[in-house]
């Protein structure tokens, strides 16, 4: 089977291939292609000179292996795979189907002599009971949707047409979503239905089974009203208040607990408010983005784009996919999209426009914020599509040339 392979990924995970000392986690939301650049790293494996019987990899989804349902049946599969000495690698697909697997995972990595990597559902990865109870022996891989680099690339993988229009390619992959499988479907339709698949299956396979909710249809309200506005800044007391509206009453804490489902699942991602001149989050205002566009279209008819939020949510995933940390910028009384932190904790601004060509009021609103910021670290106005300019140090760049050279801040 051929596989697209997600470099941007396996770059990250290479350095970690042969390290027992601690377990791979890739996480994501469901259908984002974790399970396939798990098998892209064992055929780079094998064509490294790994041998097939140093590689053990069980896909607790799939037949033959739904039936392992309990620690001691998952440690009987992974012995009888043992057949030589020598380091081996462990791969296990869903590992969420076993309960108390951790014992087994962490039994294997004490050991020694086992390079694991795991996958699952997000809202058991990553709710806090992994990290207990691996005491912290892991390194989490974070894997998202196709990034509109990652999209053309498999356009072009898969042999279809790539728009040679940035902008207009820009558009396809908005209207399309990001999720790998949705590139086998030609018709918009199928792709939209695809996506609400997904939606349901996170519901009944991460959520229902480990979630108790006293009111499921509540709960979907809730959802759908935080897809809708992804990209609005809101509280708890705005969306309470907005629900109310819609004749939905629920408690604060049962929002509270609403939402962290939801980021859990993955569907969605909370990005605070930073204030520059205080240097703290704020944490009453925030913004959700999703974790794929597709979820906004699936549940809507409306084919429109509005470029604002849309062009926040692919810089936020994009920041995000190099490791970044993000927040919505504030100096002042004026406010600018993001201000995002690397890794080694270098600092950028980011103001995002549709363009900055309609009249020259837009392009002092979208160059103001980020003027006042006194500080050297660099700032960027990200368009969707403008003759690039410059003023006062600002880096201009369209956001699809931008993405498709994978080009840091």
């Amino acid at each position: 089977m051929r596989l697209f392979k997600r470099e941007d990924y396996l770059e990250k995970i290479r350095g970690f291939y042969h390290d027992d000392g601690v377990i791979k986690v890739l996480t994501g939301v469901h259908r984002c292609g974790k399970s396939c650049l798990m098998q892209c790293i064992v055929k780079e494996l094998k064509a490294a000179g790994v041998d097939d019987d140093h590689i053990i990899y069980l896909a607790l989804a799939r037949y033959g292996f739904r039936s392992v349902k309990t620690p001691d049946q998952l440690e009987a599969q992974i012995e009888s795979a043992l057949k030589t000495d020598g380091m081996k690698y462990l791969f296990i697909d869903e590992v969420q189907n076993v309960e108390g697997f951790e014992e087994v995972v962490n039994e294997f990595r004490a050991e020694g002599g086992f390079s694991i990597f795991i996958t699952g559902s997000n809202s058991y990865l990553l709710s806090g009971e992994l990290a207990t109870k691996l005491t912290g022996r892991y390194v989490e891989f974070e894997v998202q949707t196709l990034s509109f680099k990652e999209y053309r690339e498999m356009k072009r993988f898969l042999g279809q047409e790539v728009d040679p229009n940035p902008s207009a390619e820009l558009d396809h992959y908005i209207l399309e979503g990001g999720f790998p499988k949705a590139l086998d479907y030609p018709k918009m339709a199928d792709k939209r239905a695809y996506a609400g698949s997904v939606i349901k299956e996170i519901f009944e396979k991460d959520i229902l089974r480990r979630v108790k909710l006293k009111n499921v249809s509540v709960f979907n309200r809730v959802r759908d009203y935080v897809i809708n506005n992804f990209g609005a800044t809101t509280s708890l007391a705005n969306i309470l208040s907005d629900l109310e509206k819609q004749g939905v009453n629920i408690k604060r804490e049962t929002l509270n607990r609403y939402l962290q489902i939801l980021k859990d699942a993955k569907i969605i991602s909370k990005c605070t408010r930073f204030d520059m001149k205080s240097r703290k989050s704020l944490q009453d205002e925030q913004k959700y983005y999703l974790a794929d566009l597709s979820f906004y279209f699936a549940l809507n008819t409306d084919n429109r784009i509005n470029y604002g939020p849309v062009l926040e949510n692919i810089v936020y995933n994009y920041a995000r996919s190099l490791g970044y940390e993000v927040g919505v910028g504030r100096i002042g009384k004026l406010e600018y999209d993001f201000v995002i932190r690397s890794p080694e904790m270098e600092y950028a601004y980011i103001q995002m426009a549709m363009t900055i060509m309609s009249d020259r009021s837009t392009e002092e609103r979208e160059y103001q914020p980020l003027e006042q910021i006194r500080d050297n670290w660099p700032k960027y106005l990200l368009t969707r599509s403008a003759p690039i300019q410059q003023r006062n140090g600002i880096i201009h760049v369209n956001i699809p040339e931008f993405i498709r050279e994978k080009r840091a801040f």
